[in-house]
């Protein structure tokens, strides 16, 4: 490739639905799940097939992150208004710093197992050969309701056409997304940045653009509602293409996700962290102290600090509920 290739991994979230382990002060890509480091410091070793490596948080985190992946370098976005604002002032500021290149643009908090370097490699090819915005699709392994789905087109060198990008479905749609060929929607992205930039010109991110050109990014996104990167440019441009990836995924939205991503006892229990368990059956635990459970079953025990929270794990999306109570007493 004739141009450098950059990662950048977003970090400024908070992660609500791992209520209590995450928490406003303690956000989801800082903790440490199934290994000895943190979410974010796995993704930032993963992206070493990159020239240069930047993290994107918010100034609150900035500490956090350096700490975290002290290698990687360090950009603060003015305030956090979703991927949309984030990836745009990443792209400009990249471009301002490296010059023409590469960007393969990384969640910061999501599992993955397997080859990714060679899945972000040709995505950054392809990037460069379309001069489109580059989707990286996982193909499903179950009819998700909590994912976005891309339909491909055509299939050329490597990577396809996008027909279609589509919002999270109900469960009889996300049936026949998975059996008509959709991919997930993983958020992983690449693409130069004259070319997202350019494309965001065309949607309600131009008056960022425009402020970024100015040199004057807070009026920008004072004057920028919160937005995905998905709603605001991808699912508008003809310019989209997907590459399949060859790795293994979860975006560990929920606290359901665990028992995909972490081995089992012999009774389906999935433990991280001190957990003593007994006639339990089907459980998550997770604690940065101790769990005793005894007789129960289908159940999340989370337990971190001075919070502890019980639910059915068919209800694990609920958590959003309990976290917009807190906030509401500001209690997060």
């Amino acid at each position: 490739m004739d141009r450098p290739l950059v990662a950048v991994v977003l970090a400024g979230g908070t992660g609500t639905r791992l209520y209590p382990a995450s928490r406003s002060d303690r956000p989801k890509q800082f903790l440490e799940f199934d290994d000895d480091q943190s979410l974010l410091a796995a993704t930032v070793d993963r992206a070493e097939f990159a020239d240069e490596v930047y993290v994107l948080t918010r100034p609150a985190f900035a500490d956090d992150v350096r700490n975290h992946a002290p290698n990687a370098g360090v950009l603060t976005e003015p305030e956090p208004k979703d991927t949309g604002p984030a990836l745009v002032y990443a792209a400009h500021r990249i471009r301002e710093q490296v010059g023409e290149c590469v960007l393969c643009c990384l969640p910061s908090d999501h599992h993955v197992s397997g080859e990714f370097a060679s899945t972000m490699e040709t995505a950054a090819t392809a990037a460069v050969e379309t001069g489109g915005l580059v989707t990286v699709g996982v193909e499903p392994t179950r009819p998700a309701t909590g994912y976005g789905y891309v339909r491909p087109g055509e299939h050329r060198d490597g990577y396809y056409t996008v027909d279609e990008f589509v919002e999270k479905p109900d469960a009889e749609t996300a049936r026949r997304y998975v059996e008509e060929g959709y991919y997930w929607n993983a958020g992983i992205f690449a693409w130069t940045p004259n070319a997202l930039l350019s494309a965001a010109r065309q949607t309600a991110l131009e008056p960022l653009v425009e402020a970024l050109d100015d040199g004057n990014p807070e009026q920008g996104f004072e004057a920028t509602d919160p937005v995905s990167i998905d709603y605001a440019v991808l699912e508008g441009t003809r310019r989209a293409y997907l590459v399949p990836a060859t790795f293994e995924w979860d975006d560990l939205g929920s606290w359901d996700a665990f028992e995909r991503v972490l081995d089992a006892d012999e009774d389906g229990n999935v433990a991280v962290g001190d957990a003593l368990l007994k006639d339990a059956e089907d459980c998550i635990v997770a604690t940065d102290g101790h769990v005793s459970a005894v007789g129960v079953s289908d159940l999340v025990i989370a337990s971190y600090g001075d919070r502890t929270l019980v639910l059915p794990k068919r209800e694990a999306q609920r958590v959003r509920e309990i976290v917009a109570r807190l906030r509401e007493e500001n209690r997060f």
